[in-house]
């Protein structure tokens, strides 16, 4: 069992609290049995290690008040908004005789002798804590399950939990699932699109029709110089035909 010293204040302002908080001391109260409620306050780093833990609310502390030894029970534990550091924690006194209301972690061993784990299922969670009812001097520390012989498809109940004496759980009209074991989730990628390949015919229509097209533009930029080939012959012979028009002709002497 874990020992925690404490010791009273008499702080009430929030400005004698914030001090408090400065000098390293978590305010907090003590509550329950036939004793007044108590303001007292804590040393953080004497109690730092088991507020960190998953077990802190159902663990059983041994709390030193100015040398009065007491055995107490964390019920809330109050954290600042922005840094996430413990502000103020509320303890409950444990009465011996009297019953409590608690959540309990659900912890597992033997998970290598589970054939369903060991085929690649999974173990699904569904409850990681469980609320009992139970003896506020016996709390158990945890509710431990063996997985040896679980196979796939395999669903824990309540009510295969071996729980201690005097312990129920709170939920009594349904035998309610901790955990199964389930197949092995198998992911499958999406097949890729095939690429669209062009057809051949397509690409042999249009080489002709380019080819086509040069051989129209080569004769049309052919016909030109066939034409002015033409013109120049025409005029050459026109230039022919009129030297011979401007030649005088010669006349015979006239006689006399």
């Amino acid at each position: 069992m874990n020992n925690v010293k404490a010791i009273k204040r008499d702080s009430t302002t929030a400005g004698e609290i914030n001090k408090l908080r400065n000098k390293g001391f978590i305010p907090a109260i003590l509550y329950g049995g036939k004793d007044p409620n108590t303001k007292i306050s804590i040393e953080k780093k004497t109690i730092n290690n088991i507020l960190n833990s998953d077990s802190f609310l159902s663990t059983v502390l041994e709390l030193d008040i100015d040398g009065k030894k007491q055995k107490v029970l964390a019920r809330e534990v109050a954290y600042h908004v922005v840094s996430d550091e413990p502000i103020h924690i509320d303890f409950m006194r444990i009465v011996s005789g009297s019953k409590i209301v608690i959540e309990i972690p659900v912890k597992f061993k033997n998970h290598d002798e589970s054939p369903g784990l060991k085929r690649g299922g999974v173990l699904n969670i569904v409850r990681r804590k469980v609320e009992l009812k139970c003896p506020a001097d016996k709390i158990p520390d945890d509710i431990l399950i063996d997985l040896t012989g679980t196979d796939i498809g395999t669903s824990i109940k309540i009510s295969s939990v071996k729980l201690p004496e005097n312990v129920t759980p709170t939920i009594a009209d349904r035998d309610f699932v901790i955990a199964t074991v389930a197949a092995p989730t198998i992911v499958k990628e999406p097949e890729k699109p095939a690429e669209e390949v062009p057809a051949e015919g397509a690409e042999g229509e249009a080489a002709p029709a380019t080819g086509e097209g040069s051989e129209a533009t080569t004769a049309k930029e052919g016909e030109a110089p066939k034409k002015e080939e033409k013109g120049k012959d025409q005029t050459g012979d026109k230039k022919q035909a009129g030297d011979k028009k401007s030649s005088p002709e010669k006349k015979p002497p006239e006689k006399k």
